[in-house]
């Protein structure tokens, strides 16, 4: 098998990361809620403020998989880490170690920026989650995710006055 490599995603890859957030929702059956666009990627990912950052893992020029991430902070430890938004492997690199490498480069690129922590979320029924745990992610037990979007979100920006 030839090399894998892992690189930063540029805005000529938008349409590639959009393909990789298709397939990922596809796996997590939420493919309905796709609403993603190459043209939202480079907005948000490579203009004046980006939200986020992207990695994308090659296999012999193909995307096998990817991890989109932003910047976060721990109040309690007082320095930065990266929250990984999405890490997906396509199904034919899995076992390749490519989701090992990906969180690899994330770690090193969080402790390059004075940064001492990875976080991430998983659906309760994601096979990944025992791949988490042998990497030594700890499940924040006790605390529970919360969004607010759609309706609610647009009622409690409108009290701002």
């Amino acid at each position: 098998m030839s090399e894998v490599t892992i690189r930063a995603a540029t805005a000529a890859d938008a349409g590639t990361i959009v393909q990789m957030i298709r397939a990922l929702a596809e796996y997590e059956h939420l493919l309905d809620r796709v609403r993603i666009t190459e043209a939202d990627v480079v907005r948000d990912g490579f203009g004046p403020r980006p939200c986020f950052e992207c990695l994308l893992a090659e296999h012999e020029g193909e995307a096998i998989g990817f991890a989109l991430y932003m910047s976060d902070y721990s109040t309690f430890d007082g320095r930065p880490g990266i929250f990984v938004e999405d890490l997906f492997v396509t199904e034919a690199a899995r076992g390749w170690g490519v989701g090992r490498m990906l969180l690899a480069r994330l770690a090193a690129l969080a402790r390059e920026r004075g940064g001492g922590s990875l976080s991430l979320m998983a659906l309760d029924w994601n096979p990944a989650r025992a791949f988490y745990d042998r990497l030594g992610f700890v499940e924040a037990k006790g605390w529970l995710p919360y969004r607010m979007s759609g309706a609610a979100f647009e009622r409690l920006a409108a009290e701002d006055r």
